[in-house]
């Protein structure tokens, strides 16, 4: 059997055809639950952000299609959760190799359907496959602890076992690596998942999806082990509801997070939340610029200012200010030739996502003006273009604590700050809500321990001489505050996909009691 999953789509644009038919997608194709794709819901058009274009129409889950799903996740849970750690390890090796498999294709889809470049397409396939390798290496050491009982004849240890269905709700910044980490550690950890992935990036989800269905097929395993539902608001409110649901994986905005933080909540449930970052880059008047304008560069621009790690302040020390400025504007130059289609080659910027995203870049840049700001470089909507093309933007002139500032907008606009110390710099990293990533380029040791230290950066990743950008899978990857203090991804982010239980043995024959109480 295969993949769960309640989603259709219809090819509308038939130079795609070609293309989706090397993912496995054929027109009209029904995913399985139970045996067979299926869908019952609204059907909506997939665009295109470099044309504004329909690429393929899908046809979204319904309620009813969630229960039926939910219902055959929880019996695929009943099966997986008794397979051995190693055994299920294997089968994430197995979906890591049918990534390699797909990795240009399916790279080049989402470069299309969320318009970030193909590299950085490529790169998010490469990312699911790194955390199955990580995934695979886990299952065999999970760690546990036996520790020292008080009572003679008795042993005390943990035991780590499966949640059960782990809801899985992700952004369209990052439409198939997110649920990659989520679900190559639940899937070793005996967890099954359920996937409802962006409304904007269907095609996306249904690729991958077909990817890991093949690996299920091939080993005669129950498609609940990894369902798929397309579907809007309607369908994450039912998953943040659902008591069958003992942890919701999400990733967006604050906002929303907050939300789902609250319904989960009442219900006891538990959550990962990876929300809004405003991270920063500091540049001390010691730093090697060679490396610090590049990171600058790529922290700022990549992705179109559409990651969560986004550097959207830069905050240099006034003895390098106008160097850093006239540099960085050299940088930022290179892009006008090299804008374009984002799945072509030699392309370094594409589009934002949606008509939406424009807008937001657009009242940003009005407050900006209204608060005195000054353009440095930017200000543009490439209105010449079919898609959803701006100009990336450097702003200068405005207050380190002003709204617009302490405000993420998810587009290409970074705020230049000039401070006199250190210490400033310090407290300007820390002073807005959010808390996800932060960097520091310095030569100084002294700089360097106090940034990663304490009375530091108080975010959740903490670079120095490297972009805000681009976290390795090796690490636990979230941030503090308003970021939602989630982990996902490595080290020991495994933890939050299963429940810890103390288990005293008594292999004796007294009945010796804690604290030394007698109950007689």
């Amino acid at each position: 059997m295969a993949s769960n999953q309640s989603s259709k789509y219809l090819i509308s644009n038939s130079i795609y055809k070609p293309f989706f038919t090397d993912l496995g997608l054929e027109e009209e194709n029904l995913g399985v639950f139970d045996g067979k794709w299926f869908a019952n819901g609204e059907v909506i058009d997939s665009i295109s952000p470099s044309t504004n274009e329909p690429i393929a129409r899908v046809r979204q889950g319904s309620q009813d299609d969630y229960n039926r799903i939910v219902e055959s996740s929880a019996k695929a849970f009943q099966y997986w959760s008794t397979i051995p750690a190693p055994k299920r390890g294997d089968i994430v090796r197995q979906i890591g190799d049918e990534l390699r498999k797909n990795l240009q294709s399916l790279g080049k889809l989402i470069s299309m359907e969320m318009g970030k470049i193909l590299p950085e397409g490529v790169g998010e396939v490469q990312e699911f496959i790194d955390i199955c390798d990580y995934a695979v290496g886990l299952s065999r050491m999970f760690e546990g602890k036996v520790l020292p009982s008080e009572r003679p004849g008795h042993i005390l240890m943990e035991q780590w076992n499966p949640l059960g269905i782990i809801g899985v709700i992700t952004a369209f910044n990052f439409p198939c690596a997110v649920f990659g980490w989520n679900q190559a550690i639940a899937l070793t950890c005996g967890n099954v998942t359920l996937w409802k992935g962006a409304p904007t990036t269907p095609l996306t989800s249904i690729a991958t999806t077909k990817i890991v269905e093949r690996v299920l097929s091939r080993n005669g395993l129950p498609g609940g082990l990894s369902s798929l539902i397309c579907g809007g608001s309607d369908i994450g409110i039912s998953i943040c509801k659902d008591k069958r649901i003992p942890l919701v994986s999400f990733t967006g905005s604050t906002q929303v997070g907050k939300q789902v933080a609250l319904t989960v909540q009442e219900r006891f449930g538990k959550t990962i939340l990876e929300l809004g970052g405003n991270n920063a880059i500091i540049v001390m008047d010691d730093a090697d610029l060679n490396l610090a304008i590049p990171a600058v560069f790529f922290a700022a621009v990549g992705t179109a200012g559409q990651r969560c790690t986004t550097a959207r302040r830069l905050i240099v020390q006034e003895g390098i200010y106008d160097e850093v400025l006239t540099r960085l504007v050299r940088a930022y130059e290179q892009i006008e030739s090299r804008i374009g289609e984002p799945f072509e080659e030699n392309v370094l910027y594409g589009p934002l996502h949606t008509k939406q995203s424009v807008q937001l870049y657009e009242k940003a840049l009005e407050q900006v003006k209204k608060n005195g700001g000054k353009i440095l470089y930017g200000d543009q909507v490439y209105k010449q273009r079919q898609g959803n093309y701006v100009q990336p933007t450097i702003v200068t002139q405005l207050k380190h604590d002003s709204p617009i500032v302490h405000q993420e907008t998810f587009a290409p606009i970074l705020y230049v700050l000039k401070c006199k110390t250190f210490e400033d710099a310090v407290q300007w990293n820390n002073e807005v809500n959010q808390g996800l990533s932060s960097s520091i380029f310095t030569t100084n040791p002294e700089y360097l321990f106090k940034w990663t230290g304490p009375n530091g950066s108080d975010c959740g990743i903490v670079n120095v001489n490297i972009p805000t950008s681009g976290a390795e899978i090796g690490g636990a990857f979230g941030g503090e505050k308003h970021t939602g203090g989630g982990r996902e991804s490595g080290s020991d982010a495994w933890k939050q996909y299963m429940r810890r239980s103390t288990c005293t043995i008594n292999y004796s024959k007294e009945l010796p009691l804690a604290q030394g109480i007698k109950f007689i």
